[in-house]
């Protein structure tokens, strides 16, 4: 038998029982349409932050006390303004050197208030961050130098506290303590789970008289290329460990972050997958079922088929072509489903998805796979048929 008769013949076995081709090709479609949705759920927030991490800055070097994983609790810092003139020494460049030393403080403009992020910064940050102030200006050198009370507002913060007022010039609170506002950023959304407009940026040595500490949290390094971020991350720790023998120190780069972060979400991706993929497992077992069915119910066209001269392979072909066409068209009905429902899901809700071409193939190709798998069994014993015993067959 030619294949395009096989073909043929196939199609017309699947529309004469419609109702039960669509309820069969029905868990191919809801395991492809699950595998493409999750799948893009996965890559999506694995895009996401990527780019956030990213959206930092680039070429950044983050050295912190302690050892940097994931679970792992947050060592008690005890670098100092003096580690940070040091390490400038070793970078060779201030602007290059950013710090943060954090708390959370109650911020309140009259009557308006707001419990946010306060953090002493260097007036480097712009330079080492990628930060842009909208309304106002920045931190000076003076500012740090002097103590000076002055802070910049990020966009959450003062549009809570201001409303449609310009808050540059007007005068806030931070833990009772009067600030004037020189400067308020433009607005930055989330990035690794934190609101990067619900801060407030003071300077580093009035963060320390307001905190009533003298600590420093972390110290962030612009590298001036990718090649040398390595090894001037050995020279910042080597220098602090000098100064702080008692102390371990870690320096992590943007791609380390991005490693870990990216084989977390892989792993994530690749679960729900698998979970999505249990359904096309039913959907194939649904398949074979039908399959065998059609066999039991065809039994005298395959006595006469084979009486007539078709050979046992051209029966047993038959029968794979149709489980092939029921998983073939259930994935492509599945894929396209999956595609309006994950560009759904992205546009009317927080969670991104992201379809990628390979996830597209795979679900594809898995569902033919589910056809050929389990379409061989009922295939096989559609070829094994005795034709004397078909051709008595009611």
């Amino acid at each position: 038998m030619r294949l395009a008769e096989a073909w043929r013949v196939a199609l017309g076995a699947l529309r004469a029982n419609r109702l039960r081709s669509g309820l069969t090709m029905l868990g191919v479609v809801i395991g492809v349409a699950a595998v493409v949705v999750l799948v893009a759920i996965g890559t999506g927030a694995k895009q996401t932050v990527e780019q956030q991490v990213e959206g930092l800055g680039s070429n950044l070097l983050i050295v912190v006390p302690g050892q940097v994983s994931f679970g792992s609790a947050p060592t008690l810092s005890p670098l100092s303004l003096s580690d940070v003139e040091a390490v400038t020494r070793v970078v060779g460049d201030r602007s290059r050197v950013a710090v943060t030393v954090t708390s959370g403080e109650r911020v309140q403009a009259g009557t308006a208030a707001k419990f946010t992020s306060v953090l002493g910064v260097l007036e480097t940050t712009p330079q080492v961050f990628i930060r842009t102030v909208a309304r106002g200006s920045y931190l000076t050198r003076s500012d740090v130098d002097t103590a000076r009370r002055v802070a910049v507002l990020g966009s959450a913060v003062a549009s809570s506290l201001f409303r449609d007022r310009d808050p540059v010039g007007q005068q806030v609170t931070i833990a009772g303590v009067r600030f004037r506002v020189i400067g308020v950023f433009a607005q930055l959304g989330q990035s690794l789970g934190i609101d990067r407009d619900d801060e407030v940026h003071i300077p580093v040595t009035t963060a320390h008289r307001l905190f009533g500490t003298g600590r420093v949290d972390g110290i962030a390094i612009k590298a001036p290329d990718r090649e040398r971020i390595d090894e001037l991350g050995n020279r910042v720790v080597a220098e602090l460990a000098r100064r702080h023998p008692d102390t371990e120190f870690s320096a992590v780069t943007q791609e380390q972050i991005l490693g870990v972060l990216g084989d977390i979400l892989g792993v994530l991706t690749g679960v729900l997958a698998a979970i999505a993929g249990i359904s096309l497992l039913v959907g194939g077992v649904g398949v074979s079922n039908i399959m065998l069915v059609s066999v039991r119910e065809r039994t005298s066209e395959i006595g006469l088929r084979k009486a007539v001269g078709a050979r046992p392979r051209d029966i047993g072909v038959q029968f794979l072509l149709e489980a092939v066409l029921l998983t073939t068209l259930g994935g492509g009905t599945g894929m396209a489903l999956g595609v309006a429902a994950a560009s759904l899901v992205s546009a009317l809700s927080p969670v991104p998805a992201a379809i990628t071409w390979w996830a597209l193939a795979l679900a594809f190709g898995v569902s033919a796979a589910v056809g050929i798998i389990f379409g061989v069994v009922p295939a096989q014993r559609a070829g094994r048929l005795d034709p004397v015993v078909a051709l008595r067959a009611e």
